[in-house]
C-alpha cells in the first residue's frame, strides 16, 4: 500500500510548497499594502493639519495686518525724540515733555496704552512690580529726586543698565542715562511692568 502512494509524495510536497509560496507572497504584499495605506493615511493627516494651519494663519493675516511689536516701535520712537526740550507739564513734540508727559506720549502713540498723567499716579498703577535685577526694556522706573523719598521722576528702561527720560531743562530734555550712575542709583525707588 505504501508503494502505491509513494509517487504521490513528491507531488503532494510540491503542491504544499507552492501553496505556501503563494500565500506568503500575498501576505507580504498585504502587509506592504497596509503599511503603505497607513503611511498614506499619515501623510494625508499631516497634509490636512498643514492646510488647516495655513488657513488659520491666512485668517489671522486677513483679520489683522502684521505690525511691529509695540515695544520695539515705542523704543524706536523714544530714540527719535532724544534732544526734545524739557517743559514742565509738556506732553507733545510741539511743546516739549516733562518726564510723565514723555512716557505718556510714547505709550499712547506707540502702544495704544493711556497712562495716568503724573508720576504719582503712574507709580500707583495696578501693574506688577519688577525687581531691579529683573528689569526688561519697556519697564517704567521711578525715582525720588527731591530728597523727600516721594516719587517725582520716571523713565523707561531700555536695557543694558540704561533708561530714556525727559530729564530737565538744564540737562537737555529727552536723553539716555545710566541707571547705575551715582545720581540715579541713589534716587531709584521701584519699577513696574506695563507692557510685555
Amino acid at each position: 500500500m505504501l508503494k502505491r502512494f509513494a509517487p504521490l509524495v513528491p507531488i503532494t510536497l510540491a503542491l504544499l510548497l507552492t501553496a505556501c509560496a503563494s500565500t506568503s507572497q500575498p501576505h507580504s504584499y498585504s502587509s506592504y499594502n497596509s503599511s503603505h495605506h497607513s503611511l498614506s493615511f499619515e501623510l494625508d493627516a499631516a497634509s490636512a493639519a498643514k492646510a488647516e494651519e495655513s488657513s488659520v494663519e491666512q485668517q489671522l493675516l486677513d483679520d489683522k495686518p502684521y505690525e511691529l511689536p509695540a515695544l520695539d516701535s515705542l523704543l524706536v520712537r523714544g530714540f527719535s525724540l532724544i534732544g526734545t526740550p524739557y517743559r514742565f507739564g509738556g506732553s507733545s513734540t510741539q511743546t516739549g515733555f516733562d518726564c510723565s508727559g514723555f512716557i505718556g506720549y510714547l505709550f499712547r502713540e506707540e502702544a495704544g496704552i493711556k497712562l495716568p498723567r503724573s508720576t504719582r499716579e503712574m507709580i500707583n498703577l495696578p501693574a506688577p512690580k519688577v525687581a531691579r535685577h529683573d528689569l526688561q526694556p519697556g519697564d517704567l522706573i521711578f525715582f525720588a529726586t527731591s530728597g523727600r523719598g516721594r516719587v517725582n521722576h520716571a523713565g523707561i528702561y531700555i536695557g543694558d543698565d540704561e533708561f530714556i527720560h525727559s530729564a530737565s531743562r538744564r540737562s537737555g530734555g529727552v536723553r539716555v542715562d545710566k541707571l547705575s550712575s551715582s545720581y540715579w542709583n541713589s534716587r531709584y525707588l521701584m519699577a513696574k511692568r506695563v507692557i510685555d
